[in-house]
């Protein structure tokens, strides 16, 4: 693989803004903000929760592309417009992150359309041996 790989997913917004929706350099993987749109219909839920899914849909989707997946996750940038749609989205987040917790970053601010509910931007990192276990560390910050 070259030391820099950029894809595409379709979306209009990549070529109307010019960005890549992963971009990979060398072992680390950076994935753009991602909305809940179904890039193929142009379909998006109504509710937080559904927009969240299909976020998660869509990065999955971009990271197979480049041979990872959410294991590979270092941390998650998590945007909500309204914040009564936190519980939902932190119960997706949740359940897509159990067991691999990157570090998170949760904010409350205005998207790029009216109808997002949330985005996600990711980094992950795509280690050369991915049967070592990672060492975890608890610590006490009282």
């Amino acid at each position: 693989m070259s030391e820099i790989v950029k894809v595409k997913s379709g979306s209009k917004y990549e070529t109307l803004n010019s960005y890549s929706r992963i971009v990979v350099a060398g072992d680390m993987i950076f994935v753009s903000n991602t909305a809940g749109r179904n890039y193929k219909t142009r379909a998006i839920a109504a509710d937080a929760k559904g927009q969240a899914e299909q976020a998660f849909s869509n990065i999955e989707g971009a990271l197979a592309a480049v041979g990872a997946s959410l294991k590979d996750v270092v941390a998650v940038k998590v945007f909500v417009p309204d914040i009564a749609d936190m519980d939902e989205v932190n119960e997706v987040v949740g359940a897509k992150f159990r067991g691999i917790d990157p570090a998170n970053t949760t904010t409350c601010t205005p998207l790029g359309q009216p109808e997002l509910k949330v985005e996600f931007e990711i980094t992950a990192y795509k280690r050369r041996n991915p049967d070592q276990p990672e060492q975890r560390i608890s610590v006490d910050l009282s």
